[in-house]
């Protein structure tokens, strides 16, 4: 009766709970995904417009990524208390309020409000990235990978129109008397409270607190006693590992992605080419989701982390070898870091929740992502340093290298466990 009762409830995992959260969560990330790809295109053209400098066109990003560390901490404070419905509806309707605040900023060409919407923004940002928890708090241990990978793949719409509608959201802007780089920003503002909209309304049952009720459950029955909270402790190097791939992919792909923009802008390529070069980046960072999901729940988790790190180093080299006038070999670059980016950021996932009970798992989680937002803060601010520095192959080949740093990680990990 036990080993019957406990299937039962494990069976509630592959519950119409499950399929609605999945496509509820996959409708907020189409939208989340175009507001996301609005500011990872023009972000930092706008910041180089407005002050003169590419020594500070990485600040955006780092700003937006910073911003990134505080929506981490209060979507995930907000889930660990009140559910994923309302934390993830906060985090997107501050990605509105951020987009809002770039479009004034830019209007009255005040760079200080600029810098402060882009923090705001940030918040948008983070909140994209911890919907993929959301995705795997009902899955069952051997589909979690391809449950977060779901509802990655569900922004691949969004991150891909967003920014080939740069140019015609930028006439837009214009025509309402915005100054153009400000029209993606529009997108993004509408983008987002959508989204948050979706989930407010349509995210029921809420996943975590289902999750939380079923754990519970399923423990009483396997020990005859109300469930406890399981200690983390027990599992600190594999949570260490998880939240180290993540970060340092993350590192890495904001570095590469947020300089190339630039890159591209300073040797005389137009808003569509680097739209479509950046659509690319954002395609490949999402569309691979299904595959990667299969691959993390079919083989170990440190054998695809290997293989992110590899990936990396692949974009840094083509990405620095490519010739100035060359937007094809810089596409297949930032397609390669994006399916980097996607291995590290899935099994680090898939990590992260095998070992977090779900009691503690919206909190433990919203941490995680604090270190991958510093991680891409630091990572943009960094960027633009760099290429005033040494030029754009430079940083280029260096993340590559960089991103190598993985692959003794995982096996020193490997051998522990």
């Amino acid at each position: 009766m036990t080993a019957n009762a406990r299937a039962a409830i494990d069976d509630l995992r592959g519950s119409p709970a499950q399929r609605r959260s999945l496509i509820v969560l996959g409708v907020a990330q189409v939208l989340s995904g175009a507001g996301l790809a609005a500011g990872v295109t023009v972000g930092s053209l706008l910041a180089q417009d407005m002050l003169d400098s590419t020594s500070l066109a990485g600040l955006p990003s780092a700003l937006g990524t910073a911003g990134s560390v505080l929506g981490a901490v209060v979507v995930g404070r907000l889930s660990h208390s009140h559910g994923r419905r309302p934390g993830l509806a906060a985090g997107y309707l501050a990605g509105a309020v951020g987009s809002a605040g770039v479009i004034v900023a830019a209007i009255s060409e005040q760079p200080l409000l600029l810098f402060l919407a882009l923090f705001v923004y940030g918040v948008g940002m983070a909140t994209t990235l911890q919907a993929r928890y959301a995705g795997a708090d009902l899955a069952a241990p051997t589909r979690r990978a391809r449950a977060v990978s779901t509802v990655l793949v569900a922004t691949t719409l969004g991150a891909v129109v967003g920014p080939n509608l740069a140019a015609p959201t930028g006439d837009l802007a214009r025509a309402l008397g915005v100054p153009h780089l400000a029209g993606p920003f529009l997108l993004a503002g509408v983008a987002y409270a959508m989204a948050a909209l979706v989930l407010l309304v349509w995210l029921r049952p809420d996943p975590l607190l289902l999750a939380r009720s079923l754990e519970a459950g399923r423990q009483a029955v396997a020990d005859g006693q109300p469930g406890t909270r399981p200690s983390l402790r027990a599992h600190r190097p594999e949570l260490l590992v998880g939240a180290l791939v993540m970060a340092l992919t993350q590192l890495v792909m904001v570095a590469i992605m947020t300089m190339t923009p630039i890159h591209m802008h300073d040797h005389g390529h137009g808003t569509a080419a680097t739209g479509m070069v950046i659509a690319v980046h954002l395609g490949a960072m999402y569309l691979p989701s299904p595959l990667a999901g299969w691959l993390v729940d079919r083989y170990n988790r440190p054998a695809i982390a290997t293989a992110a790190g590899f990936t990396l180093l692949a974009a840094g080299i083509v990405a620095a070898s490519a010739p100035d006038d060359s937007v094809a070999l810089l596409a297949v670059a930032l397609a390669l870091l994006g399916l980097g980016w996607n291995l590290g950021l899935v099994t680090g996932t898939a990590i992260i929740t095998d070992v977090a009970p779900p009691a503690t798992r919206a909190r433990t989680q919203g941490l995680v992502d604090v270190v991958i937002a510093v991680a891409g803060a630091g990572g943009g601010m960094v960027s633009g340093l760099v290429v005033a520095a040494a030029g754009f192959p430079v940083l280029a080949l260096g993340g590559g290298l960089l991103a190598l740093a993985v692959v003794p990680m995982v096996v020193v990990a490997a051998r522990n466990g």
